[in-house]
């Protein structure tokens, strides 16, 4: 009987960081049936992985609770984090993940799991009222890129202190927003708030996939490759990110916290 893990992403500790489910089969379930695993589940996204054609090679999608997501980091790295740690790859070889946003990899690294992800570049945009009301404060920097937003605010308190109007950000043409600000810990370059009411996220715990963003934002105007952002989550979480060309290099460590069966026979 297939098992669901759940794994806590960008974290050495068990209830912190960013919560997925990993649901591994040798065939793919149904659309329908994968977005009712990932309702159930109720984190923020579900990874579902099926075996490919080669032995490191496999299949990826992601569920939020209420709709299919392109791209995913905490996703993969619980991924990776689960077919190393149950035995199904390689530890000394990369992964291989293919999706809907092209060829993804993972492989373990000093600094955990490194996830090989495109580099994405934001496009200076006009601030507009409902940024303003949600975060209470005239940004310094808005941009947009397809559904995601970047709000750079003056410093990392403004940030932690949000108290977000998810009704508010929903009237907003975009979807996934990323609050950040140079951080005032020398530990961290920056500090990041992510929230998606629009796809059933209200707030992300640790945005992998914004740290695309991030990286080339943020490298850009520290003159920096490799960054150390911190996530002011409830949560809270931390990444490594590097900036290379086109692509983006995330590290991060990953704990699986449990492994859930289903109940009898259930069909899927």
């Amino acid at each position: 009987m297939s098992s669901i893990y759940t794994v806590d992403s960008f974290t050495s500790a068990p209830f912190k960081g960013n919560p997925a489910g990993v649901y591994i089969s040798r065939h793919e379930l149904s659309t329908e049936a994968m977005q009712d695993i990932a309702k159930e589940i109720n984190y923020s996204e579900t990874a579902f992985v099926t075996y490919g054609d080669n032995p490191q090679e496999f299949n990826l999608r992601w569920f939020s609770p209420s709709t299919e997501v392109d791209i995913c980091g905490h996703g993969t790295l619980a991924a990776a984090k689960v077919i190393y740690e149950t035995g199904l790859a390689d530890i000394k070889s990369p992964l291989i993940f293919h999706t809907k946003s092209g060829e993804l990899s993972a492989a373990l690294s000093d600094d955990g799991i490194r996830l090989d992800f495109p580099a994405n570049f934001i496009n200076a945009a006009i601030s507009d009222s409902v940024i303003e009301k949600f975060a209470d404060t005239q940004p310094l920097f808005v941009g947009t890129d397809r559904s995601w937003c970047l709000i750079e605010l003056e410093n990392d308190e403004q940030v932690r202190k949000i108290r977000p109007d998810f009704e508010l950000l929903k009237t907003h043409t975009q979807q996934l927003f990323i609050f950040t600000a140079k951080s005032g810990d020398p530990q961290y370059d920056f500090v990041t708030r992510c929230f998606g009411p629009a796809i059933g996220v209200n707030e992300d715990p640790v945005t992998g996939s914004a740290h695309c963003y991030l990286a080339t934002y943020w490298g850009g105007k520290l003159k920096k490759k490799k960054m150390k952002g911190f996530q002011a989550s409830e949560r809270t979480g931390s990444i490594v990110c590097e900036w290379i060309g086109n692509r983006v290099h995330l590290f991060g460590e990953a704990v699986i916290v449990f492994e859930l069966k289903f109940f009898n026979d259930i069909k899927l």
